[in-house]
């Protein structure tokens, strides 16, 4: 990137750009006869909720940067950069959460999320976000990817190889872009927006009194401007109810119409589950309760989108950490980035406390890493793991344990 000199490396991002104007150009009109683009998307209720569920979703679960010994055994590996890049803040601005939870926005409603990447030798130093209508992605003959860089003018300023970009994307049809769900679903949004705005409309120029008036006798142009503005008094939600005078025989038949009526909210919520299905995301996690559901089913639907919506996106971030950020030297080292799920248990105590005692009853969890879960300190003697048949515990050689008195012989072993 241009801007950046030898040893110490500056930035060349105008974040104060960093608009969700900046992302699209000109409307885009679908069948239902609105424009959709990303600034009209967001403003939809349920696309904003969808793209939110997931972003906020995966950067609620921290990464992590460890290293692996020849024994299996996993260890924080805070001595790396970029353990602090993942874990707490990957530039001068932001924090990691806000850093994840961005990337993944772009990625869910653009066509990727990138960052570029700021090495000092081989390793990074700094992770800085770019807007997705700032890259164009460009495969070569050879299947390497070139990312050609914009300025918020559309003018290229610049071409980098993948080794300078961190670029999530979500589901490919090509393999190095990911779907435009907004475009894709353009037209399920635009009738979101469609009927949102008809029942806008409707409480809003709708006179309560809706209906026919009629004249016996012809109205002269004074007449009828007079007629209008008069019949200004009685719309909108703050006149409702007012009482309507009637001159020249005039004859009024109602014909009021609801919004029930018309089907507008059946169609409203339609349109919700419609959304929801191209951005992969249960409706009850965005707030379009089930009259069937139970808490119990409740419970289940979370636990699906655990799996089924943020699954995917946690096992692509993995993925491209260590494709992008890990240096082949510090894969070799074992070094490797992990999610830890299990913080999605936390709001959860009852679970959480059911998966710890299995975990420590079956021997998979000392007590100390159990405390350690629940961000509680260690205490002494509660290092050895329980063997499952009479809860004694085991040395490092697997050896058996009386609880009553210490081991004194080894045991051998099978």
């Amino acid at each position: 990137m241009r801007g950046i000199v030898e040893g110490i490396q500056r930035k060349a991002t105008d974040i104060s750009a960093l608009t969700w104007q900046k992302l699209w150009g000109e409307d885009a009109t679908v069948k239902s006869g609105v424009g959709v683009n990303l600034d009209s998307a967001l403003r939809t209720s349920v696309v904003l909720a969808c793209a939110r569920v997931i972003a906020e979703g995966v950067a609620a679960l921290p990464f992590k940067a460890q290293r692996e010994d020849d024994n299996g055994d996993k260890t924080p590996a805070r001595d790396l950069k970029l353990y602090e890049l993942l874990h707490d803040q990957p530039n001068e601005w932001m924090t990691a959460f806000e850093f994840i939870e961005t990337l993944t926005l772009h990625a869910v409603l653009a066509k990727g999320g990138y960052a570029y990447i700021n090495r000092i030798g081989d390793e990074p130093r700094e992770l800085i976000p770019l807007m997705p209508n700032q890259v164009t992605v460009i495969q070569d003959k050879d299947y390497s990817l070139l990312y050609e860089l914009k300025d918020f003018a559309g003018k290229p300023i610049d071409r980098l190889s993948s080794s300078s970009i961190l670029h999530l994307r979500g589901p490919s049809w090509n393999s190095y872009c990911g779907i435009d769900i907004i475009q894709t679903a353009r037209d399920a949004i635009g009738l979101a927006i469609a009927t949102e705005e008809t029942h806008a409309r409707f409480h809003a120029n709708g006179a309560q009194a809706g209906g026919i008036i009629a004249f016996k006798n012809k109205l002269s142009d004074p007449q009828v401007e007079r007629l209008k503005v008069g019949l200004a008094g009685f719309t909108g939600v703050t006149n409702k109810f007012k009482t309507m005078i009637l001159d020249d025989s005039a004859k009024f038949t109602p014909m009021s119409m609801t919004g029930v009526d018309s089907e507008h909210l059946a169609v409203r919520r339609h349109q919700v589950e419609e959304v929801c299905r191209f951005m992969m995301v249960y409706p009850l996690m965005v707030m379009q309760a089930d009259k069937a559901a139970t808490f119990a089913s409740a419970e289940q639907f979370f636990n699906a989108h655990n799996v089924h919506s943020l699954g995917p996106w946690v096992q692509r971030w993995q993925g491209v950490i260590r494709r992008d950020l890990i240096t082949p030297a510090q894969r070799r080292d074992g070094v490797d980035v992990e999610c830890v799920i299990e913080a999605l248990l936390h709001a959860d105590l009852s679970a959480k406390a059911t998966f710890l005692r299995e975990m420590i009853n079956i021997g998979v969890m000392t007590r100390n890493e159990a405390r350690q879960k629940l961000n509680l300190n260690k205490r002494s003697g509660l290092d050895d793991p329980l063997v499952p048949q009479n809860m004694a515990t085991v040395d490092e050689d697997g050896n058996i344990k009386p609880v009553s008195e210490p081991v004194t012989q080894k045991t051998p072993k099978e």
